[in-house]
């Protein structure tokens, strides 16, 4: 079954751990005992109604503020998909918690309370869910029951954010008119707004197209380690087992493995249930060949006719996620797929006012949540592609060397 990732994001109070309370809720995704301690917690604190947002704001903190501080997931499935949900914080101070939930995501639902209209929040997480890529906005405003479930009310917010969205790198966006609260085109299509005729966000989650997100074009093969199994069986088995991060393989096709250039052919493409004739991503694979070459974990396999960038500068777009400023000149590793290099922070371009969208090239510090370009220097080349092209291939984090946090996540730009 199609595995969805998707994240949600927007200002405080805009009633995104309600919405994914709701959409588990009426999806019927909830254990009994889980809905019985939201229920007795709703009672505890005075509520008419159940607290769906207790759901996924599980820290004592989170529920006594009635905020999201860090990222929650969630997993359902319906009979059409599975899913994977990131509940992430509307603080300016978690925007690192933000960008954490929607690296891997291939949908964003942008919340708009309809009584504010779009705001200053709204436009940061739409540019950072840009920055990182994300294919498909839908952007639910919520809150409908509020605002008399007025049609002109929702087609203001449209307009606004459309004119604002055209500045973006985003070119699927959807709106719905919700309230989370109440239910209204969550799950069920809402009888107080017969003037929405599109679908409702669970139906939409279910059937919108992401097979295409997918980089089907640039052939890219990060090995992750060797398959060695010495069994009489298997005796002479070698095979490069990883996961298929772009293009399609198949066995016959010439391949070149980076950063060496040796060339080789497939042989064969095997899983775990036996042999298959292609393989594409996020397919995990062992990928056997007809020479024996010096092949190791970190190194990428890639058609002969289709070669990824290799350098050792690299230009990113980063978020510093530790709360440790970053010391320009200082050594970190970095990791980029299963290849692990050491790195400096040769020069910090401009820094990003997520806020205002406008670059400061004065501000040279680089502290918790700022959101940066610079230039790094490696030790080694590594083969890449710029993060707009693959997402895979095009993305790295930063680690400490000597405690192994992660610092950074960065997008390689072209």
């Amino acid at each position: 079954m199609e595995l969805l990732r998707f994240t949600t994001a927007g200002s405080v109070d805009d009633g995104k751990s309600t919405l994914i309370g709701r959409l588990l809720y009426d999806s019927k995704s909830i254990f009994e005992d889980q809905l019985e301690a939201v229920k007795n917690s709703s009672e505890r604190k005075g509520l008419e109604h159940i607290d769906l947002s207790l759901l996924t704001d599980g820290l004592r903190s989170e529920r006594e503020q009635g905020i999201t501080i860090d990222v929650a997931y969630r997993y359902f499935a319906t009979p059409k998909r599975k899913f994977i949900i990131a509940d992430t914080p509307g603080h300016i101070q978690y925007t690192r918690n933000m960008v954490t939930g929607a690296s891997t995501a291939n949908l964003a639902l942008i919340l708009i309370d309809a009584r504010h209209g779009v705001m200053e929040q709204t436009c940061r997480h739409s540019y950072i869910a840009s920055l990182l890529q994300i294919p498909h906005l839908i952007i639910c405003v919520n809150k409908m029951d509020l605002v008399d479930y007025s049609e002109e009310v929702f087609n203001k917010i449209m307009e606004d954010y459309t004119e604002f969205s055209s500045k973006l790198d985003v070119n699927d966006i959807r709106f719905i008119p919700i309230s989370a609260l109440v239910g209204d085109n969550v799950v069920n299509r809402s009888e107080n707004m017969d003037w929405y005729q599109g679908a409702t966000l669970l139906n939409t989650l279910e059937t919108i197209h992401i097979a295409s997100d997918y980089n089907h074009l640039d052939a890219r093969f990060p090995v992750q380690t060797i398959i060695r199994p010495h069994s009489d069986e298997y005796h002479d088995y070698r095979g490069y087992a990883g996961r298929v991060d772009g293009g399609i393989f198949r066995p016959g096709d010439k391949i070149v493995v980076l950063p060496s250039g040796l060339t080789s052919s497939i042989t064969s493409i095997d899983t775990f249930e036996g042999h298959v004739e292609e393989a594409y991503p996020p397919m995990s694979v062992s990928i056997t060949l007809a020479d024996d070459i010096d092949i190791s974990r970190g190194d990428m396999i890639v058609k002969e006719n289709n070669m990824p960038e290799l350098t050792q500068d690299l230009d990113i777009m980063m978020c510093w996620l530790n709360a440790k400023p970053a010391v320009p000149g200082a050594k970190y590793f970095l990791r980029h797929n299963t290849k692990e290099v050491k790195a400096v922070i040769k020069e910090v371009v401009y820094k990003i006012d997520v806020n205002t969208l406008q670059r400061n090239e004065q501000d040279k510090e680089i502290k918790m949540n700022d959101i940066v370009r610079v230039r790094l220097r490696l030790t080694h080349q590594i083969a890449f592609d710029a993060y707009r092209k693959n997402r895979s291939t095009g993305s790295i984090i930063l680690i400490d060397d000597t405690t192994n946090e992660t610092l950074a996540a960065g997008m390689i730009n072209d």
